[in-house]
């Protein structure tokens, strides 16, 4: 019997579309997916415990083929009372007093503006997961900035969270090993770039040459991915109706007072 095909993936990465389509192609060929933080992703490749992972950019790439596929918007999900909540869409600059209950190194946007005091506060937190930073959060004791996606995942009803702009988007890729001679893994990624089941194929080798953007820091990958659904890219999101507040430096809004 054929070894199961395991493919892991990072919070916020949806591929349930891939997953149908790969049960209705290959119905003989069992896949296992399972979510994964970012690091252990990468580290299951290397071990070969996991044969693709679809994982956030960058990534260390020796060993690795990576092909980016989409862009995702990054949000400061605050305390549903925050301040922040009453716009639309905010500027990183307007964050600087604030805490950021997560790696600064996330979020260098962020270490580049932050005050002092900021930053001390910061740095007095306990390491904390994803969700327990956003229950954090509800408490109105800081923020975290983190893909659309990510924030979504962890929703309450207590917080809100909004686009940042003045932080560069979140890149999503898929990744695989270099010496991973699989047929099974063109077969995956012709189903994530959406290619039809008759499409001509070529090696999964010069698939994973298609990559000059992520080695040169472009944004690449910048197309829509195979499922259909309307992309999250870019800094801001387009507003129905009437033209957004935005909250920023350059807004020429005055900058809340009295913070503590």
């Amino acid at each position: 019997m054929t070894h199961p095909f395991r493919v892991e993936f990072v919070p916020g990465v949806t591929p349930d579309k891939w997953l149908r389509v790969w049960a209705a192609r290959l119905p003989e060929s069992p896949l296992e997916a399972s979510p994964a933080e970012n690091a252990d992703a990468a580290a299951h490749l290397r071990d070969g415990s996991a044969s693709m992972a679809l994982l956030r950019l960058p990534v260390e790439r020796e060993g690795l083929h990576v092909i980016p596929l989409y862009e995702e918007v990054p949000v400061v999900v605050v305390s549903k009372e925050h301040v922040v909540a009453a716009f639309d869409e905010v500027d990183v600059a307007d964050l600087a007093e604030e805490v950021l209950l997560q790696d600064p190194a996330l979020v260098p946007e962020w270490a580049e503006i932050a005050t002092p005091d900021a930053r001390e506060r910061t740095a007095a937190m306990p390491p904390m997961t994803t969700k327990q930073a956003v229950s954090v959060v509800a408490s109105g004791s800081g923020i975290v900035i983190v893909p659309m996606s990510v924030a979504r995942l962890h929703h309450r009803k207590d917080v809100v969270h909004r686009p940042v702009a003045g932080v560069a988007p979140s890149r999503v890729g898929l990744a695989w090993r270099v010496d991973d001679e699989d047929p099974r893994i063109e077969d995956f990624i012709g189903i994530v770039r959406g290619r039809t089941e008759r499409s001509s194929r070529g090696s999964a080798s010069h698939a994973g040459e298609a990559q000059p953007s992520e080695r040169t820091g472009d944004a690449g990958g910048r197309h829509t991915p195979s499922d259909g659904r309307r992309q999250e890219r870019g800094r801001t999101l387009p507003q129905r109706g009437a033209a957004p507040r935005k909250r920023g430096a350059s807004s020429g809004r005055s900058r809340r007072k009295g913070r503590r």
